[in-house]
């Protein structure tokens, strides 16, 4: 029996998944460095956890790619891999592509609204850190309303590994003004009702991003 979404949401919200969404924001801050090991006594010692919480906390960031388990080593930060880059890209752009293509009939002004505003706060953003929140929200704003909580929910993981991308990169590219253009471009599309544009605008925006990171990388 698949879980509800009222699982998927206790599930989220239980030990395990606040230990793992603290530790998915430090790797992705680079807080955590890439290839740094990750000491599951002295986890469960900082959360005042068991080690199963723990384990499984370490088995979501291992499924979102941002720890690998070695055997006999225990568990590290995942390196930063253009391969992987590229890998995140491709899947988001088909997912998200998918969902704005399930959510365009049902966006209302009130989703057009939340995304023109997070546009508007990405625009002009200097702080790397509040425009990848910003951009989010606008991905968020209109992809959500597809209905579709699972395909929603590997699309956050992947926006977690492609944030980690942008802070290891940023300083090194020229992201904003492109990016800025391009979300106007597929929100004029979402506005007009224009889903097969949207949708493409939405997949190249995104796989280009992850062409320039992971060339930023060294790929």
């Amino acid at each position: 029996m698949m879980a509800t979404d009222q699982e998927a949401t206790d599930d989220d919200r239980s030990l395990a998944g606040q230990i793992a969404r603290t530790l998915a924001a430090q790797i992705v801050s680079g807080a955590l460095r890439p290839g740094e090991r990750l000491m599951q006594d002295q986890v469960a010692q900082t959360f005042r956890a068991s080690h199963v919480p723990v384990r499984e906390a370490f088995r979501r960031l291992d499924a979102q790619g941002l720890v690998v388990t070695e055997p006999r080593r225990g568990v590290r930060v995942a390196r930063l891999d253009p391969a992987d880059v590229i890998e995140v890209a491709e899947m988001r752009a088909t997912l998200e592509a998918l969902a704005l293509r399930h959510a365009m009939p049902r966006l209302g002004p009130a989703d057009i609204a939340q995304a023109r505003s997070a546009l508007e706060s990405c625009a002009g953003q200097a702080d790397v850190t509040q425009w990848d929140v910003a951009n989010r929200r606008f991905h968020e704003a209109l992809v959500w309303p597809c209905g579709m909580p699972r395909l929603i929910a590997g699309i956050a993981d992947l926006h977690r590994a492609s944030a980690r991308h942008l802070f290891a990169t940023w300083q090194t590219l020229d992201w904003q003004p492109r990016s800025d253009a391009e979300h106007r471009a597929i929100l004029a599309a979402a506005e007009a009702g224009q889903v097969d544009t949207g949708c493409a605008l939405l997949a190249r925006h995104v796989l280009e991003a992850g062409h320039a990171l992971a060339a930023a990388l060294g790929g």
